[in-house]
């Protein structure tokens, strides 16, 4: 038998677009926060005297607030509703990304970093919840692909207005705080539209990340090489000799085949009985792009269109997990299992940075790339699994 299913007859095949624009309105506040923070509030932290392990350190509680949120949000939401959870996270991000600006003692920005990231990861999994209860069955793929292309110019918007802004003075913060507080309208225009949790879940949080671990593992595997390869890539591209200005147009390149292949891709995956095959294939092409990574040095041009199709591949794990997710699961279980995916990511871009880092320091400058294949080769092991020894319960 395969994975827990849920059958798509007797759907309405339309797409609920305030529950679309809430969702995605959302995500766009987390991609800004997160794209303008990291960068601002690290730079604002070297400009005091912080040194880089602190910095890092601080920085940590990312991921660990994200850890700390994601088991407990859909807790939350069942006691005060979907919309209104995600609205007073709204809030506590505007407020708690404002006290970044306001509070100057260090030891005192590791609770806000809690509350911060705390608060964007509910809205994080609460959006990705909704828009996957809203999406049609047989279009899932497709509406996710808009959800994650959004996700990814959210991120982008960050740096940009950070460039235009600087780090000096109450602008970058307002700008961040407004981002983050707009989305709170068209959530509450859509709250009787958002999804009800009413009975409580079949299993305890832990169990939703083995429960469907073709998807909660593709989202530690983006975790991991999202982080890790965004933090080092730069530095790995600079030992194989090219300049900082050609690493930072392979970092965009990259960036723009995480955009671009996410909408293609999610209505190829909407064609498919099962997406894991489609899984599968992308992890393998992730493993095989990673090996080759070693013998493009020559070529700035072959380096960049192996990457544009890379970086589909990565993004688009994210992408097909999350409409397979939502293809096995409903209700309050779809809720957790969101969770655990989120908390997975988040486990993820704490482990690939270590992981990459790790392998550059054991193996030289090439250590970046077989660490990858690594993290690609543990997903394909997990999928072929999955697709040729399914369990008879999940």
């Amino acid at each position: 038998m395969s994975e827990p299913q849920s059958p798509d007859h007797g759907h309405v095949e339309e797409i609920h677009w305030p529950s679309l624009i809430a969702a995605i309105s959302a995500i766009t506040a987390v991609g800004v926060a997160i794209g303008l923070g990291l960068p601002l509030l690290s730079v604002i932290l070297e400009k005091r005297g912080i040194s880089p392990g602190w910095i890092g350190l601080n920085t940590a509680m990312a991921g660990i607030a994200a850890m700390m949120a994601a088991p407990v949000t859909t807790w939350i939401a069942h006691r005060l509703g979907v919309a209104t959870t995600m609205i007073w996270a709204v809030v506590i991000a505007a407020l708690s990304g404002m006290g970044f600006y306001y509070i100057e003692n260090f030891w005192l920005w590791f609770p806000l970093r809690l509350f911060f990231h705390g608060a964007i990861t509910t809205l994080f999994v609460l959006s990705e919840f909704w828009i996957n209860a809203a999406a049609p069955p047989a279009r899932r793929g497709m509406v996710l692909g808009i959800y994650a292309t959004v996700l990814s110019i959210g991120f982008a918007m960050g740096p940009l207005i950070f460039a235009a802004t600087g780090s000096e003075g109450i602008l970058p913060f307002l700008i961040a705080a407004v981002a983050i507080l707009c989305a709170a309208l068209p959530i509450y225009l859509a709250r009787y539209e958002s999804p009800v949790l009413g009975e409580s879940p079949e299993y305890h949080f832990f169990r939703y990340i083995f429960l469907v671990p073709t998807a909660t593992v593709a989202a530690f595997v983006f975790g991991a090489i999202e982080a890790g390869g965004l933090s080092l890539f730069t530095i790995y591209a600079k030992g194989e000799g090219f300049s900082e200005a050609q690493s930072a147009l392979l970092l965009t390149v990259m960036g723009v085949g995480n955009m671009v292949f996410q909408i293609p891709l999610g209505m190829i995956s909407d064609r498919l009985g099962d997406r894991r095959p489609m899984l599968a294939v992308m992890a393998v092409i992730g493993f095989i792009g990673a090996l080759c990574l070693p013998f493009l040095h020559a070529s700035w041009v072959l380096m960049a269109l192996t990457l544009l199709f890379w970086g589909g591949s990565v993004s688009g794990l994210y992408t097909v997990g999350l409409a397979h997710l939502g293809a096995r699961l409903k209700g309050s279980d779809l809720a957790n299992a969101n969770a655990a995916f989120v908390f997975c990511y988040a486990v993820g871009t704490v482990a690939g940075p270590q992981g990459i880092g790790t392998a550059m320091d054991i193996s030289g400058n090439h250590g970046f790339a077989y660490a990858i294949a690594l993290f690609f080769a543990l997903y394909l092991v997990v999928s072929v699994v999955r697709l040729f020894f399914r369990p008879k319960r999940a």
